[in-house]
């Protein structure tokens, strides 16, 4: 290609600022998803010279179409992927037109994926959801739509695809349309437009249908001349060699099969679609992800604008602390600004010298966003191990991590149905509605108000997988109504009266391990050694504070939850606490950790093994069990995770009781 053939006027050089429209593709399996995209990105003349010639290989090799062009393989990468045709992990593209430019994402269609739709939902302003014309509307289009307004994205294009299957059926595109609107009439949509389309054949997806002959792979191999662009047709990037959308055309008249249908083709829709959110008009807001302090003369405060404007001069407030002090310089690597909007990454520097860290929201004064340690939730469960509540997370949301627990799981939601269901856990993909607790309140907005500020994920603490993602409904009343007081009376002083300190030593191993023999004969010697002690007993326990509780996972946890508070209560009067539990889970262990202050906790594993315990049995119970007679039993019908890292492992099949005892004293400095 000759330089001169690449002169244009230089009128039509100057750059136009394009608006960015990012959206996602979901629905059921097989429903073409990856094919639409592809079919996109085809007809927009978005495919180079080496994805040419690596699709037409991949379609005669692996694809699905019999030897013709598959379009799904421009997204589908993974080797997993293409193997099964079918989509596993988000697929992100970038391409433009001479009206808009666009990011799509295409997300996975099965139910054990949801997790990855979500993400792709995260930050998409328009959902095409797609449903097969022969098979309508299913259960997992049913989840990706409820799933797509829970995300907040309010603009939904219902693509009713391979029309081409069923004969360009008019009757049928109404039965879905109506069916989907019917279900649909329950979410929160602005607006739903509904498109008949052929993917793999490409009506209504750029141009209007009409009869059109699929391109074979020979047909894919261009002329020397077709590469000769003229000055009319020339693409920005000149390098692309893809064959023009006419020399794929038949050279018979066109049709239109379907002439019942006179609305927009989906790119016709996209281009034009308003997705204005109003983040610029909406209260000023800054999660502070960085101080910048280079030397001693400059310190800023780093961060994305999550929604509003802010310029020098303005007055802001740290919503934690209340503090407030005016914007003096907004700065960037291309120079300071005279004003920042929403999405614009910048360094604020204050006019006054306040105390803030990483995870501070910057906001307006004005119209301060809500502060509190408790709230409801809606929570998307992404994890193989249920949500349950009592149990301990972190939650991030911005750059601001702290531990969390659900309170009380209110209800999850049916999303085939829509109907509010009672359940004690979340499984992997189901959606509830929840309480949360926190260590210490965090600044947030509603989710409805400002997606960034109300969102946040859970992660595992043992792990630290991401294990479910929120939006945040509203405070609770009890969360600004409920305060700490500060008591003059502190836990080391009633620990100094008694002449010790205080401490919380944990008993956890099997059923007949010889926790409960352990910790009777060290509370004796504690006693003897003129300290002061509880003990606590999980037989004992159960015949009292928590008689209301059985030996289910939700059960167990909320046993543990009761002893930790109750344990952290008795060590606060200076008391050395002793407890005995199976305590099967390592999360609630750790959880009554985190209640004490550093070191005052002192885990100590009864490791005998499970054959040692079975074959002392006093009480019966692992015969029953071994029987079915009682369910939910550790080591036999439960699981039971071992202490990581204990203070003090004991076998008491290996160690005298007094030996163990000696061991747990001198872990805790008293030699004896």
């Amino acid at each position: 290609m000759s330089a001169s053939s690449l002169q244009r006027p230089a009128s039509s050089l100057q750059p136009q600022a394009l608006s960015l429209l990012r959206f996602i593709t979901c629905g059921s399996v097989d429903d073409g998803k990856s094919t639409l995209i592809g079919r996109l990105l085809w007809d927009s003349k978005l495919i180079f010279e080496d994805q040419l010639a690596a699709l037409e290989a991949d379609s005669k090799r692996i694809g699905t179409q019999g030897g013709e062009i598959d379009y799904a393989l421009l997204l589908d990468g993974l080797q997993a992927e293409r193997e099964q045709g079918i989509t596993i992990d988000v697929a992100y593209r970038f391409f433009s037109t001479d009206k808009r430019k666009f990011i799509v994402a295409d997300t996975p269609g099965h139910e054990q994926y949801t997790r990855n739709m979500v993400t792709g939902a995260s930050t998409a302003d328009v959902a095409v959801i797609l449903v097969d014309a022969r098979k309508g509307v299913l259960t997992q289009t049913r989840r990706h739509s409820f799933l797509v307004s829970l995300m907040g994205i309010r603009h939904v294009v219902l693509a009713i695809n391979k029309m081409d299957l069923v004969e360009y059926s008019a009757a049928r595109f109404h039965a879905i349309r109506e069916e989907y609107e019917a279900f649909a009439a329950g979410l929160q949509y602005d607006e739903i437009v509904t498109i008949p389309i052929s993917a793999l054949n490409g009506d209504n997806v750029i141009a209007r249908s009409a009869s059109s002959l699929q391109p074979s792979a020979s047909s894919l191999q261009p002329s020397a001349s077709s590469l000769q662009p003229s000055a009319s047709s020339l693409q920005p990037s000149a390098s692309r060699l893809q064959p023009s959308a006419s020399s794929l055309q038949p050279s018979a008249p066109s049709l239109n099969k379907m002439p019942w249908y006179s609305g927009l083709t989906l790119l016709d829709y996209l281009e034009s679609v308003n997705i204005s959110d109003g983040s610029f008009e909406k209260p000023f807001r800054m999660p502070v992800q960085w101080v910048n302090r280079p030397d001693l003369d400059f310190r800023g405060f780093c961060g994305t604008l999550a929604s509003g404007r802010v310029q020098p001069g303005d007055e802001i407030v740290v919503a934690a602390s209340g503090k407030t002090s005016r914007v003096a310089r907004i700065v960037t690597m291309d120079g300071d600004l005279d004003e920042a909007s929403a999405g614009q990454a910048v360094t604020l520097v204050l006019e006054d010298e306040i105390d803030i860290s990483r995870g501070d929201l910057l906001a307006d004064p004005l119209a301060r966003p809500s502060f509190a340690d408790q709230f409801e939730a809606r929570v998307v469960w992404m994890y193989e191990d249920a949500l349950m509540a009592g149990r301990k997370y972190l939650l991030k949301s911005g750059c601001c991590t702290v531990p969390a627990a659900v309170s009380a799981l209110k209800y999850k939601i049916n999303v085939n149905s829509l109907q509010h269901e009672p359940a004690k856990r979340l499984e992997l993909n189901e959606v509830g509605v929840c309480n949360l607790v926190l260590d210490r309140p965090i600044a947030f907005d509603p989710y409805g108000q400002n997606h960034i500020t109300g969102s946040f994920i859970l992660i595992d603490r043992i792990s630290n997988a991401t294990v479910g993602a929120g939006m945040i409904d509203f405070a609770l009343r009890r969360a600004t109504n409920v305060h700490w007081h500060t008591e003059q009376v502190t836990r080391d002083i009633r620990a100094g009266l008694k002449g010790q300190s205080s401490c919380v030593i944990w008993l956890t191993g099997l059923s007949g391990s010889g926790k409960s023999t352990i910790a009777n004969a060290l509370e004796q010697r504690l006693v003897q050694l003129g300290r002061h002690t509880m003990l606590l007993d999980g037989d004992n326990i159960r015949h009292g504070l928590n008689k209301d509780l059985g030996f289910t996972e939700e059960d167990r946890i909320e046993n543990i939850r009761r002893i930790g508070e109750v344990a952290k209560l008795l060590a606060e009067a200076g008391l050395i606490v002793i407890t005995a539990f199976i305590s099967p889970y390592r999360a609630e262990r750790e959880m009554v950790r985190n209640l004490l202050p550093a070191g005052e906790f002192v885990e100590v594993h009864v490791s005998t093994s499970l054959e040692e315990c079975e074959r002392r049995d006093v009480k019966g119970l692992y015969k029953k069990a071994r029987k079915g007679s009682i369910p939910n039993f550790t080591g036999i019908s439960a699981p039971y995770e071992e202490p990581l890292s204990p203070g003090v492992t004991v076998d008491t099949s290996l160690v005298s009781v007094d030996k163990a005892v000696a061991m747990i004293l001198e872990s805790i400095g008293l030699n004896c």
